[in-house]
């Protein structure tokens, strides 16, 4: 059993946060500089416009996972510099460069969880700036070494700025978030088993890191992460289109592109606001109806685009639009972690990656198609409307729904407690039949690191 080195909620754990808001702004905030780079790959290649981390954090830890991310998106970045071909920039910059990233952010994400405890809501506001900061240099940057170097020179700089990650992935040390209490006497002796086939123990591996228990016995879970999938074939489509709209109706490049990074400039002063608000005791029952009403309010937002297209709307679009996505930003895995227990996390946030990665895979060529056959931006802005709203109601009236079944089932002086469906954890207490003794079975220790 490796020896813990830091504690959760201790003073590494800061530098552990600023580890976090630099990933995320190395790969989430990434994707907001791909439309800038969307007119000269449609021009160059001839186009149109059409489990795994969770296994890894289990097995190897957060370190690893990051690191192993970063070469990967480092290397994703520079192979693509070289493509010749549009399904060899989709396998280089797309697969290797998006699973890279996808193992660097998730890592990011479960450390966090593991490091915070009584502070976690604010350490993912705290982190999730990171993502502002990207949105606001990315685009100027990418802008910047595209007329420079071109889009093959750029991305072989991104290259070298993914290799950040490593370093990032380096400072996350292993931490223990409980300590296991000595047992006062012996536990019993496991129930016998049959031994179960190859076949079967890999079915029941994969079953288990894919959080297929947990959509089992969490309603909540199946709400967000359908709703949440939804949500994401229309939450990137401002971001990859907004650029390109922009430009098609004659506003210059530079003040085309200075409008993503807009949206992230508000959203670096806006977050640790909105993060000590929700962090509050009084808006914890409350936080997943506060990510539905600003998904509800990004989506009404995106209706601004479809009035006009002269820069000053685009700007007060760029300002409104700010707001919501902040509420969603800081939200999205804050109420993750709040209905599924922080043991399964990773399981879950994995299987949410896994759906969420498919969303954004078929998002883009899915408004691409409606680009080239409308030949109306405006049609994607409304699509992108459409499926936000519908997502919001969904979620909404979905979690409203099982709070109102558990209060009839437990009765409300246990309704506080039963705000989500947590998957049951066995033998996590134990009362004999008298009703006097209580029998604590030892926490586990999860450690972010071989």
């Amino acid at each position: 059993m490796p020896q813990a080195l830091e504690r959760a909620d201790g003073r590494w754990a800061w530098v552990v946060l600023l580890a976090s808001l630099v990933t995320q702004a190395l790969t989430l905030g990434f994707p907001a500089c791909i439309g800038v780079f969307f007119t000269d790959l449609q021009r160059d290649f001839q186009a149109t416009n059409r489990p795994l981390c969770s296994i890894l954090i289990k097995r190897f830890g957060c370190r690893v996972t990051m690191i192993l991310g970063g070469m990967l998106s480092s290397l994703g970045m520079v192979a693509s510099s070289f493509s010749g071909s549009l399904s060899q920039f989709f396998l280089t910059a797309g697969l290797i460069t998006g699973l890279g990233m996808c193992f660097s952010f998730q890592s990011s994400i479960t450390v966090l969880g593991l490091y915070f405890i009584r502070r976690r809501p604010l350490a993912n506001a705290l982190a999730s700036i990171g993502i502002s900061v990207g949105v606001t240099l990315w685009p100027l940057l990418a802008r910047y070494l595209l007329e420079t170097l071109g889009w093959r020179g750029a991305f072989l700089i991104f290259g070298g700025i993914f290799l950040h990650c490593c370093v990032c992935g380096a400072i996350l040390r292993p931490v223990a978030t409980n300590v296991v209490p000595e047992p006062k006497e012996d536990p019993p002796l496991p129930p016998k088993t049959p031994t179960r086939s190859c076949l079967a123990t890999c079915i029941s591996t994969i079953q288990y890191h894919l959080a297929f228990d947990i959509l089992r016995h969490n309603m909540a879970f199946c709400i967000y992460v359908t709703g949440v999938t939804w949500m994401i074939l229309g939450f990137p489509l401002p971001h990859i289109f907004l650029v390109p709209y922009a430009e098609h109706h004659g506003v210059d490049e530079y003040r085309a592109a200075m409008l993503m990074s807009v949206i992230g400039f508000c959203n670096i002063f806006l977050r640790p606001v909105a993060g000590l608000l929700v962090g509050r005791k009084s808006l914890a029952a409350y936080r997943k109806y506060l990510f539905t009403t600003a998904i509800l309010v990004n989506g009404l937002t995106n209706l601004i685009c479809t009035v006009s297209a002269d820069f000053s709307v685009l700007l007060s679009y760029c300002l409104v639009y700010s707001l919501s996505m902040c509420g969603v930003g800081i939200l999205i895995f804050q109420v993750l972690m709040d209905i599924v227990p922080m043991d399964r996390f990773p399981s879950a946030l994995g299987f949410f990656t896994v759906l969420c990665g498919v969303a954004s895979l078929i998002s883009p060529p899915l408004a691409g198609l409606l680009l080239d056959t409308t030949n109306n931006f405006s049609y994607i802005f409304y699509a992108s409307s459409f499926l936000l709203i519908s997502s919001a109601l969904f979620m909404g009236g979905g979690f409203y729904a099982v709070e109102k079944k558990q209060l009839k089932q437990n009765g409300p002086a246990k309704a506080e407690d039963t705000i989500s469906e947590i998957t049951p954890m066995q033998g996590l207490t134990s009362e004999d039949k008298d009703g006097t003794k209580k029998q604590l079975c030892p926490e586990n220790m999860y450690v972010t690191t071989v």
